[in-house]
C-alpha cells in the first residue's frame, strides 16, 4: 500500500499533509490540497494517513489510483504515530508539514520537529475540541514552533485565538467544495425532485443523528412522512445506536441507513431538503455540498453552520439539539415548497459565489509560499 517516496524533487518545495485515515472532513480538505497542489505544480504533497478502524484499503488505493501519493502511519499509539512519521519525514524532506485535525496536529508537529522539518502548520477543523489541560499545554508549545495556525472558518480561527494561540500567526481560510459536479444543479427542478430529506455526515458524537430523528418522528404527528436517508460511514457504535433509535421510534419503514455513498452530489440533486444536525462544527462541507446541489438546507445553530446559512435567505437554521425546533423547520420546508425553493436557489448561487475549492486551494498555497520565504520561528 507504500509508494516510493524518491520521485524526483526538481525545484517545488516539498509539502506533507498529516491527518486522520477516518475520512472526515479534515481528510476531505488534505485530499483536496494534495491534488491541488499536482493541479498547480507548485509544491510537491505526500498525503499521509493516521490508521484508523475506518481507513478503509480499497478507499486508500483508489486515492492513489487518482494519482495522490499516499502513506499509512500506525495509529495505534501516539508514540507509534510520531516515530513512522518522523521516519517518513526524513525519506521526503518536506519543506513545510501540514498537520490537520485534533489530535493529529499534535502528533504531526511533534514528528515534524524530531525531523528538523523547516515549516510547520496546524490546521484546526473543529470550533470545539476535547483539549484537557495537559493536551492544551502541548498545543501552545507546539504554536510557539509553529509557523501559521489555520482555522477552516472565522468562528474556528476567534476559538485558536480564545487557547491562547499566537495572534499573528492565526488565521482564518473557509472549506471550500469542488463545484464541478453541482454545476448541472439548477437543471434539477425544484418541483421535480424527491420530497426527501438527506443527512451526509458519518457517524460520530459529534453528529446529532438523534435530533433528526427525533424530529422525523414529530412530523408523523402532523401527516408528514418524507423519506430520510442518512449517508456516510463514520463508527459503527454510533451507527447501530441511530438505528436501534429509528425501531424505537417506529422510523424503520421511513428511514434508510445508506452508510458510504459513493455519489453525494446525485444523491443531493435528486432530493429537496439537506440538514447538518449537530452538537459543533468547523466548516461543514455536507451543508455547503447541499447548498452547491440545490437543496433546502438545515443546520443546527452553530459555530461554523451560523457562518454558511443566512437564516431565512439561504437555509434554516434551528436550536442546537431541539428536535421541536427542527419538525418546525422541516415542516415549513415540506409544506411551502415555493419558499424552500426560493432558499435553494439562493444558497446554490452563494456557494458558487464564495466556497469553491479553487478559492480555498489558492489561499492555501498562497500561505504555504509565503512561508518558505520566511525564517522558522
Amino acid at each position: 500500500m507504500t509508494q516510493p517516496l524518491t520521485a524526483p524533487r526538481g525545484q517545488r518545495p516539498k509539502v506533507l499533509h498529516f491527518v486522520t485515515g477516518g475520512f472526515s472532513g479534515a481528510t476531505q480538505v488534505a485530499v483536496d490540497l494534495v491534488r491541488a497542489h499536482g493541479a498547480s505544480g507548485r509544491f510537491d504533497a505526500l498525503l499521509v494517513l493516521r490508521r484508523k478502524r475506518t481507513t478503509l484499503p480499497e478507499r486508500v488505493r483508489a486515492l492513489q489510483a487518482d494519482g495522490l501519493r499516499v502513506e499509512l502511519a500506525p495509529g495505534w499509539s501516539h508514540a507509534a504515530t510520531v516515530w513512522a512519521l518522523a521516519s517518513l519525514c526524513r525519506r521526503f524532506q518536506p519543506d513545510i508539514l501540514v498537520a490537520h485535525g485534533y489530535s493529529e496536529h499534535l502528533w504531526g508537529r511533534y514528528a515534524g520537529l524530531l525531523a528538523g522539518v523547516r515549516h510547520l502548520v496546524h490546521v484546526e477543523h473543529n470550533s470545539r475540541e476535547r483539549y484537557n489541560a495537559w493536551r492544551l499545554v502541548q498545543a501552545r508549545w507546539l504554536a510557539r514552533r509553529t509557523d501559521a495556525i489555520v482555522g477552516c472558518s472565522e468562528g474556528v480561527r476567534s476559538a485558536l485565538l480564545g487557547y491562547g494561540f499566537p495572534q499573528d500567526r492565526v488565521h482564518a481560510i473557509p472549506n471550500g467544495i469542488r463545484l464541478e459536479p453541482y454545476a448541472n444543479a439548477p437543471a434539477h427542478a425544484f418541483a421535480q425532485r424527491i420530497p426527501g430529506i438527506v443527512m451526509a455526515a458519518r457517524f460520530a458524537r459529534q453528529k446529532d443523528h438523534a435530533t433528526l430523528l427525533q424530529a422525523v418522528a414529530l412530523l408523523r404527528t402532523r401527516g408528514l412522512r418524507p423519506p430520510v436517508l442518512l449517508a456516510g460511514g463514520g463508527k459503527a457504535s454510533a451507527r447501530r445506536a441511530a438505528e436501534r433509535l429509528a425501531q424505537t421510534l417506529g422510523l424503520a419503514d421511513q428511514v434508510t441507513f445508506l452508510g458510504h455513498c459513493n455519489d453525494v452530489p446525485g444523491l443531493l440533486k435528486g432530493h429537496q431538503i439537506c440538514v447538518l444536525s449537530t452538537h459543533y462544527e468547523g466548516m461543514p462541507l455536507s451543508l455547503i455540498e447541499g447548498m452547491a446541489a440545490g437543496c433546502a438546507v438545515v443546520g443546527s445553530q452553530v459555530v461554523g453552520v451560523q457562518e454558511v446559512v443566512d437564516s431565512g435567505r439561504t437555509g434554516l437554521l434551528v436550536e442546537h439539539a431541539n428536535p421541536q425546533a427542527l419538525a418546525d423547520a422541516l415542516a415549513t420546508l415540506l409544506n411551502q415548497p415555493q419558499d424552500a425553493a426560493r432558499m435553494a436557489a439562493a444558497a446554490h448561487a452563494e456557494v458558487l459565489q464564495r466556497y469553491g475549492l479553487n478559492t480555498m486551494t489558492e489561499r492555501y498555497e498562497a500561505l504555504l509560499g509565503s512561508l518558505l520565504e520566511k525564517p522558522a520561528p
